[in-house]
């Protein structure tokens, strides 16, 4: 009985140990993570990084700081998350070349539409994806898909896209046309194509489709973005590889997804004003 006594006393100090320890831990990393803890560049401000110049639809009228765009609200909204407020956040300017490149940066994170890949995750810290990149189709103004307003609108579509891409395969696992589809070797020869009117319409990341509609194509326009797939590719935050804050940037960015957060802010600024509606 005695040995059943102490046995038993054993097993309810230990577990009392690891209950106080798990609740130490906890603590400590909702400490660590309060912005009056966080080890960032400059004490109580948090350091952001972007490209200059910064396009639309990411940011507005290339002014980070005023909240516009997706990427300056995510932005603001991580800082928030981590307890800094507006005027608590410090913008610099940093190329995309230089902010994917091994070494201490000038920022606390930066975030500058950069895809999280393994390659880069070996020179650079990554948050958790902030955004899934989705599938978009693009066209020009007097095309006959123009006006497109759902996936079926687009089944008598002539589409193309480059080969061996993501673009390819959502053309022919999601759209599902009826002619078939075309393909190029590069975006810039299936663009010409698009030009030349070859295809109705071409299908790029979103991304890219800002650019072709904006820049390659005159009268170009977006028809709509296709919701991304589950493990599509996604955009991270960049820290300096090692950065004591990476973990707690995460946290932060995990929960604006769960929140609902992440999800909205890509539907006001990549969706309803930038003119790329999500086509089902």
């Amino acid at each position: 009985m005695k040995k059943r006594i102490i046995v038993a006393t054993v097993i309810a100090s230990l577990t009392a140990a690891i209950a106080l320890t798990t609740t130490a831990q906890t603590a400590s990393a909702a400490t660590s993570c309060s912005a009056g803890s966080l080890g960032t560049l400059v004490k109580g401000t948090i350091t952001i990084g972007t490209d200059n110049p910064a396009y639309s639809p990411w940011f507005d009228s290339n002014t980070p700081s005023n909240g516009k765009g997706f990427e300056s609200a995510v932005a603001y909204s991580v800082a928030k998350q981590l307890g800094y407020s507006k005027s608590k956040v410090k913008w610099v300017k940093a190329s995309f070349n230089s902010v994917i490149q091994p070494g201490k940066k000038a920022f606390d994170f930066d975030i500058n539409e950069v895809s999280i890949t393994p390659e880069r995750a070996k020179a650079v810290d990554f948050s958790s994806g902030y955004y899934d990149v989705a599938q978009a189709i693009v066209t020009i103004k007097t095309s006959k898909i123009a006006n497109a307003k759902s996936i079926k609108d687009l089944a008598n579509a002539k589409l193309g896209a480059a080969v061996g891409t993501t673009s390819y395969a959502t053309i022919n696992d999601v759209i599902k046309p009826k002619p078939k589809a075309a393909v190029y070797d590069t975006n810039d020869v299936a663009t010409q194509a698009l030009i030349n009117g070859q295809i109705d319409g071409l299908v790029l990341d979103l991304p890219t489709a800002f650019y072709v509609a904006n820049a390659a194509l005159k009268n170009g326009v977006i028809v709509g973005q296709f919701a991304p797939k589950s493990g599509s590719e996604q955009f991270g935050l960049v820290l300096t590889k090692g950065s004591g804050i990476s973990a707690c940037v995460s946290k932060a960015v995990d929960s604006l997804r769960t929140k609902g957060t992440l999800k909205a802010i890509a539907k006001k600024w990549l969706a309803s004003s930038a003119g790329a509606p999500v086509l089902k």
